[in-house]
């Protein structure tokens, strides 16, 4: 057992949650994600855990923002300028609020996320 205000990423704590993203407006070939949510403060608007997905491309707006570690996979962004850069095992990114552009999985990812929306 953890420490009181402790909390371990335990897959095996949460259930995990299927998510299916299938809007043409967002992604041109639909895709299912896992989510295992181990933090959650509603006054803070704080929200965090592990998700995963396979390789698939996503048109996004953010209106929040997301620490990103990446566990397993590689990841592009690219902005609506065009800009692109491509992330790996080990590393560490915020995603901030307006961001507009594609987050495309290049392949299976698993990363730990912590989001204030």
């Amino acid at each position: 057992m953890s420490p009181r205000h402790v909390i371990a990423f335990d897959p095996d704590t949460v259930p995990a949650r299927e998510i299916l993203t299938d809007d043409p407006a967002v992604v041109d070939t639909p895709f299912r994600a896992e989510s295992w949510r181990h933090f959650t403060h509603a006054e803070k608007g704080a929200l965090a855990g592990i998700w995963q997905a396979g390789p698939h491309l996503e048109r996004v707006d953010c209106d929040y923002d997301e620490m990103c570690h990446l566990l397993e996979g590689e990841v592009r962004l690219t902005d609506a300028e065009g800009h692109a850069r491509i992330f790996g095992p080990g590393d560490s990114f915020i995603v901030a609020r307006g961001f507009k552009g594609t987050w495309e999985n290049l392949s299976h990812v698993r990363k730990v996320y912590f989001i204030l929306t």
